[in-house]
Formats: structure tokens, sequence, C-alpha cells
């Protein structure tokens, strides 16, 4: 049986050439898109597919957190996340979150059949050119490094940030995740204060520094 796979890219002429490439060249089945990180959890919880082929930079849920939450309801999922990012923090967000594959966007046609092959045989496959940005970080990273005011946030805090830095208003976080506005705005200032933010610009700065959002929509 044909390995079954959902494509989420926010561009529809990158999910375009996915799905030619994944259906008439190396012969699987492509069950869904989705255009961003909500509908491909929605997607990935209805269709069941073995791999999800996941942008990292979307709207509405970025990659990174839409494979946590893919993953905290099927486990048995692979993630290949896709990355125009060699960055060694993107790298390392990316597969805490879960990924099995990461793939720099401008390798993708060339590599993706040997990561699709490798995730299913329930290997990781990094793109060669990060494969030194992993080493470095998890191999010789220093016993004295200091923390990084982004691992004191949540997804939630992520998924927040990431809303407000693409200008969403409290009433509508508060909508999309189910919450209150009253709680919505409470969380607001609490990542506020994790971050040592003081304004909503601070915030956008963060989420474009590390990768959360790319405001290119």
């Amino acid at each position: 049986m044909a390995m079954k796979i959902l494509i989420a890219d926010d561009h529809g002429i990158v999910r375009q050439g996915l799905k030619s490439l994944i259906q008439n060249s190396l012969s699987l089945d492509v069950v869904g898109e989705a255009e961003d990180g909500l509908t491909a959890v929605k997607l990935a919880k209805e269709l069941n597919p073995d791999i999800v082929i996941m942008d990292i930079t979307m709207p509405n849920l970025n990659g990174v957190e839409a494979t946590r939450l893919i993953l905290e309801n099927n486990p048995k999922i692979k993630i290949i996340a896709l990355s125009m990012h060699p960055e060694k923090h993107i790298v390392k967000e990316v597969l805490e979150a879960g990924a099995s594959g990461y793939v720099l966007k401008s390798y993708l046609f060339d590599e993706l059949s040997r990561a699709l092959d490798a995730v299913n045989d329930d290997q990781r496959y990094l793109s060669p050119r990060i494969t030194d940005v992993v080493i470095s970080d998890y191999v010789h990273q220093p016993a004295s490094e200091l923390v990084d005011p982004a691992t004191r946030l949540t997804g939630r805090d992520r998924q927040i940030v990431q809303m407000l830095a693409e200008g969403k208003t409290i009433k509508q976080i508060a909508l999309a995740l189910h919450i209150s506005p009253k709680t919505a705005d409470a969380s607001r200032r609490k990542i506020m204060g994790k971050l040592g933010a003081t304004s909503i610009a601070d915030l956008i700065k963060f989420a474009v520094r590390e990768g959360i959002t790319s405001l290119e929509f």
C-alpha cells in the first residue's frame, strides 16, 4: 500500500509542485493539502496520513507548533519539516518538536524521495547542508550556555505570539483558541513579562527572529 501523504504549505504553487512530484514521480498518495498550521492539525486528525510534509513558516499556526499538536494527537505520524532556514536554533526547535526530517526548500525536489524513504523506515533525514549545524548544537554545546528566553514559552504561548505578530486582535485570538478575551489578554501580558517585551513591536521582532512567523503571507 502506498504511503499516504499530507502536504502543508501556505504557497499554492509549492503544494502543486509537491503533489505532482509525489503522485506522478514517486507514485505515492496525497490524501490532503493544508494552507496553514491549524488546517494541517485538523486534516492530520481526520485523514490519518503516514507522513506530513510541513512548511515551518505558515500563518495562524506555524509548522513547529502544528508538528507538536499533530504528534500529541497521533505519535505514529511522521513529520518532514520544510524550511529555508539552516540556523541552528530553528533546526533545534523543529527536531525537539518531534519532526523526523528536516529538508531545506532549496534542495526539496532533489531530496524529497530520500527523505520520504528514510522517514518511512523509522530513520531521521536531514539535508546535508544542516548536518553540521545539528552536530554543533547537540554534540559541542557549551555546558554553561545561557538560558534562551524563548525556552520559557509554552506551545500555547508561541501560538499567541504568532497571532499577535500577524496582527490578530485579542478577540480574534480568543475565538481561534476557544478561550475568553480576558484569558487571552492575560496570556499576552504574561508572555510579554517572560520575554521582557514592552510592546507588540518587541513581540513581532522576537517572532521573526525565532522563526515563529516570517510575516510573508
